[in-house]
């Protein structure tokens, strides 16, 4: 059974990802996949995470690119196989926590699990997320530990109550999102919500079940199949264009 990360819970079992060895994720249950733009506020802070234009999914499978190189993205067109990159499932098989940090702060505590940062930065509004959580006790700086933490897309971040041992977890529904990330002039991963599990095709082992999980569909993380923020570092475009239109969280 596969491990659920403590304050998420498992979709509907309809929704679920393979991930093949050399090839394309393959998703099933149809789970709605949109574009989600990160967008500043008016003090130029990464803010929000914008809705944009909305892909279909109406086959079962659907093969999604993970190699970075489909001229028919968001879907997977063979372009693997000639692609360099390299597909392999390097990340570790453990939790989420078994190496986060934890900043302890007076009412709030933040668990830290730097490797599977993806780069969106919601983290340094304010005054820096581990900065808020020392002053935590302050109502205004809780309620900011809580939104940076939660809107820690790739789930590095959690923000916890220090008196019920509990974790703040934002309710997201099952769904998938292409992140683009206009600031940096780049695209970027996966944005799987909800608590959709994903698993290797080769032996279909689960990795753990989150809430907020980034995965990488450039093809150049050195974390697979997590998003580790690599596109950044060259400004992967995956051509859809578009700006956020609809919904913020």
């Amino acid at each position: 059974m596969a491990k659920i990360q403590k304050g998420s819970k498992q979709a509907d079992p309809k929704f679920r990802i393979v991930i093949t060895e050399d090839g394309p994720l393959m998703v099933y249950g149809s789970p709605r996949l949109k574009q989600k733009f990160i967008t500043p506020n008016d003090r130029g802070e990464v803010w929000w995470l914008q809705d944009g234009k909305e892909f279909k999914m109406d086959t079962e499978p659907v093969a999604l690119c993970r190699c970075g190189e489909s001229k028919n993205k968001p879907y997977c067109d063979g372009a693997h196989v000639k692609a360099e990159w390299d597909p392999r499932l390097t990340a570790t098989e453990g939790g989420l926590l078994d190496s986060a940090k934890v900043y302890e702060g007076p009412e709030l505590s933040l668990t830290d699990s730097e490797k599977f940062c993806a780069f969106a930065r919601f983290c340094d509004a304010g005054l820096r997320v581990w900065n808020e959580v020392g002053e935590s006790d302050d109502p205004q700086h809780r309620q900011m530990t809580i939104r940076s933490a939660n809107h820690c897309i790739a789930g590095r971040l959690s923000a916890w109550d220090n008196k019920t041992g509990e974790p703040h977890e934002p309710d997201l529904e099952p769904e998938l999102g292409l992140v683009e990330d206009p600031k940096i002039r780049s695209s970027a991963g996966l944005f799987v919500s909800g608590g959709i599990p994903f698993a290797r095709a080769s032996d279909g082992f689960t990795y753990e079940i989150r809430n907020r999980v980034m995965l990488c569909r450039c093809g150049q993380a050195s974390n697979k199949p997590y998003c580790d923020g690599t596109h950044a570092s060259f400004r992967w475009d995956d051509g859809l264009g578009g700006t956020g239109t609809g919904e913020k969280f």
